[in-house]
């Protein structure tokens, strides 16, 4: 059995205030790096045999502190990039309503049919999310792995372990520095844990 710890990147501004971020590179905020620290105290008794992210500093940011406290790199795994959105990118939700509202309002309600111009679909994040996810798990039968990714690339994640289409995509929610677990057996995929945030109580009292 591989077990997958799949964790959602720490808070950034963007997630403060709400914009579109997609592929672009934004850093941790102060409360970004207590909930980095924060779940890697939570994973401290986990066996992780190796720490994976996507290549945007945030979710390399979030990884580091995993990664160190278990003595091993963050290793770069591209096909968790977060969405490319195209011209929505840095722009906040009310913008886009206002540019493009026919397409925001598809993106709202039927996500799987949604494509921001010049951006990605679903179907384009979720194949390149679940070819990663199981060249990780090539990577290490049998062993625990952490997993960072993007409030997108883990919707689109999790939608595809449990057999969802990309039509459920809102019903699936992923907070910041939020914890999945899933165990993989025999080509079958089980969610143990979804979308945990207990560990971040203390960071957030602080904040």
């Amino acid at each position: 059995m591989t077990r997958i710890l799949l964790v959602r990147h720490g808070q950034t501004e963007w997630n403060r205030v709400e914009r579109f971020r997609g592929q672009i590179d934004l850093p941790l905020n102060e409360i970004g790096h207590r909930q980095a620290a924060a779940i890697a105290d939570a994973l401290r008794d986990e066996p992780v045999k190796a720490v994976y992210a996507g290549p945007l500093q945030r979710t390399q940011d979030t990884a580091r502190p995993i990664a160190a406290r278990f003595a091993l790199p963050v290793q770069t795994l591209p096909g968790l990039l977060d969405i490319n959105f195209g011209a929505w990118a840095g722009l906040t939700p009310e913008e886009v309503d206002q540019h493009d509202p026919q397409m925001h309002h598809l993106w709202r309600t039927q996500p799987h049919l949604a494509q921001p111009p010049g951006g990605e679909s679903l179907a384009q994040v979720r194949e390149r999310a679940v070819a990663a996810l199981h060249d990780a798990i090539a990577a290490h039968p049998g062993e625990t792995i952490v997993l960072v990714g993007h409030q997108v690339v883990n919707r689109v994640l999790l939608c595809a372990i449990i057999g969802l289409d990309n039509s459920h995509f809102w019903r699936i929610r992923q907070d910041n520095a939020c914890l999945n677990i899933v165990e993989y057996e025999s080509g079958v995929f089980e969610i143990v844990l979804l979308n945990d945030t207990c560990h971040l109580r203390a960071a957030i009292s602080r904040s």
